[in-house]
């Protein structure tokens, strides 16, 4: 199998992709076409279907199996597959494995180093809270493995959410040891908590698209929520606690305008937006770069990054 990673402008497509999405479409001339969204384990790209109505084009929708014929070119700076021919794909043609991206990190070693941290919390009721949701519930532990961080910009793919936790948590713990103030346990507590309303917000593999509920509510607001019910279920949760970590949970993206219903009050909550902004610009930077043919070359303007960027020439 040829990876979408792989592909260059000019190439001949002709092998069998997961339809992550398909709508109808009409030209500036009245003429109907079909945008659809190609992906597998490296990524997605974006395909025309110029003329659905042609002969060699099945009728397929999301999440089938296509097998795709096409030509790849380049328009507006992004590589685009022009399909010129599209089965449907029989079962035991395709692995599945292939079509799911996937963190190239183990994702059960880094859960236990998240366990690991759990284990040197010594605030009792923190340390009921976080084991109610990454040591007791099931059904919380195999989506929170599952999920991604985010549907485009970091960490969208299996083990994201995982990886991305992780990070933020070790950044933390970084900066508990070198800022005496910071409470440790509400810190690193807030930084494994931050993102579990992800599993909510972000509808798992393959779709992996926003939710109804992520869409109407977010998923800061619902991670605020979740750890609400877990703390009725733990007796004499000191709520001046319950409200600090809660607060950091809130205002974990740093500003009104990035999505946090509340700004920093507190320092936990501060360092914490900065090692969460952190993570995801340095994955954002990486995965830009790591997919580039010419990491040394400039890449163009990026939303997150807010600038146009390169890799480094000089390295080492």
């Amino acid at each position: 199998m040829r990876y979408l990673k792989e592909l260059k402008e000019g190439d001949r497509v002709a092998d069998i992709y997961l339809i992550k999405h398909r709508s109808n479409a009409v030209t500036k001339n009245g003429k109907s076409y079909w945008n659809v969204e190609l992906q597998d384990k490296t990524g997605t790209l974006d395909a025309k279907v110029w003329d659905p109505n042609s002969a060699g084009i099945d009728e397929f929708d999301d999440k089938d199996y296509v097998e795709i014929i096409g030509d790849v070119s380049s328009y507006n700076g992004a590589l685009q597959v022009s399909v010129k021919r599209a089965r449907i794909a029989r079962e035991g043609e395709y692995e599945p494995a292939n079509y799911l991206p996937v963190s190239n990190k183990n994702i059960d070693e880094m859960y236990n180093k998240i366990l690991d941290m759990i284990g040197k919390t010594t605030n009792t009721y923190l340390k009921q809270l976080l084991e109610a949701f990454f040591v007791k519930d099931e059904d919380f532990i195999k989506a929170f493995k599952f999920s991604s961080a985010a549907k485009t910009v970091h960490h969208a793919f299996v083990g994201g959410l995982v990886e991305h936790t992780l990070s933020v948590a070790e950044s933390c713990e970084f900066f508990a040891g070198k800022y005496s103030r910071l409470n440790r346990d509400l810190l690193v507590t807030a930084a494994i908590c931050h993102d579990i309303g992800k599993i909510h917000e972000i509808t798992a593999f393959p779709e992996n698209d926003y939710s109804d509920e992520g869409n109407l509510i977010g998923h800061i607001v619902m991670g605020s929520e979740m750890i609400s019910d877990k703390i009725r279920n733990i007796d004499g949760f000191p709520v001046v606690l319950a409200n600090e970590l809660k607060h950091c949970v809130l205002a974990h993206h740093g500003e009104l305008e990035f999505g946090s219903p509340k700004k920093p009050a507190l320092m936990e909550a501060v360092a914490l937006s900065f090692a969460d902004n952190l993570d995801a610009k340095m994955e954002t930077f990486d995965e830009l770069l790591e997919n580039s043919q010419e990491p040394k070359t400039w890449q163009g303007f990026n939303r997150l990054l807010e600038s146009n960027v390169r890799g480094t020439i000089i390295e080492g």
